[in-house]
């Protein structure tokens, strides 16, 4: 449920500054007369998430157990791609993110208001496919699939709570602490979605099986590290082996496979990712990006935005 909530409090608050940002641009060029083609586009994109959704669940769940498998092992390993290319995507424009939504919405409008219905629509839809494949991804990888969907579903409430009161000033938050912190955690969500794939893809014969032996050396060593660091450190049945198993993928059955593949993806896309934030807010004035994407979802006086 953990892992759950993360993944729709962070998707659901980059789609609702998104949202936010278009709004206020709208706003600020005088045009509060498009507002409606705006909220079309978010509805078109929300029912294509919720489609997106229901179509992995339902569509899987007709599959015989060797096909639902194959296809649950390639859909993680999808998932984990697009989440990937997403947290360091937004590492790297955060801090330019409203000039880009601004020079978007000023060509919307110049060409056809209808553009903005698009613009809406494609910046939504994309973080709620992503969202919808890699809950699912995620959900089933648990034991619990209905407090999975209740932890998601919580954390998009609190984004799009978090997002209104951001656009009417009435709470500010440091958005660039915020989204380093989810970012890094939504690093280990992926590793565990990403070892579980492995592991589906194991059990259809695509990849070295769980009884066949790890080569000698580091992978080996590696292993026995990682299943005595569970049966001695974090006893079976404890709220901390609970945790990691259930939030990040990490469990003591895990084949030498599983254990690299978990290791590595961590140790580089977490550099990566730490380098990048690192090097965009080197260079940061005072006022720093996040602050900035703040205002400009904020109103001043007499409701008009920033």
């Amino acid at each position: 449920m953990l892992a759950n909530l993360i993944i729709g409090l962070r998707e659901g608050l980059e789609a609702a500054l998104v949202v936010g940002l278009i709004l206020a641009a709208v706003h600020r060029i005088g045009r509060s007369d498009l507002v409606p083609r705006i909220w079309l586009g978010v509805g078109l994109a929300a029912a294509l998430s919720l489609a997106t959704g229901a179509v992995l669940t339902f569509g899987t769940a007709t599959l015989d157990r060797r096909a639902q498998e194959f296809v649950t092992g390639v859909l993680s390993l999808l998932a984990v791609a697009l989440v990937t290319w997403m947290i360091i995507w937004m590492a790297t424009t955060a801090s330019t993110l409203r000039h880009r939504i601004d020079a978007d919405v000023s060509h919307a409008v110049a060409g056809s208001g209808r553009t903005l219905a698009v613009l809406a629509f494609l910046a939504v839809a994309r973080e709620g496919t992503e969202t919808a494949l890699f809950l699912w991804a995620s959900t089933s990888t648990s034991d619990a699939p209905i407090a999975g969907v209740a932890g998601a579903l919580l954390g998009l409430g609190i984004a799009i709570g978090l997002g209104w009161l951001l656009f009417r000033r009435l709470v500010r938050i440091d958005l660039g602490r915020f989204f380093a912190w989810t970012g890094a955690l939504l690093v280990l969500i992926a590793a565990g979605v990403l070892a579980y794939g492995l592991h589906e893809l194991q059990e259809v014969g695509m990849l070295p099986g769980p009884d066949q032996a790890a080569p000698a050396g580091a992978p080996a060593a590696l292993a026995w590290l990682w299943g005595t660091a569970f049966t001695q450190i974090l006893p079976a049945g404890s709220l901390p082996a609970a945790v990691l198993t259930g939030a990040f993928g990490i469990a003591p059955t895990m084949t030498w496979l599983q254990v690299v593949a978990w290791v590595g993806y961590v140790a580089i896309v977490m550099t990566i990712f730490v380098r990048t934030i690192r090097a965009r807010r080197r260079p940061a004035a005072p006022s720093a990006p996040d602050s900035s994407t703040a205002r400009a979802l904020t109103p001043t006086s007499a409701g008009a935005p920033v």
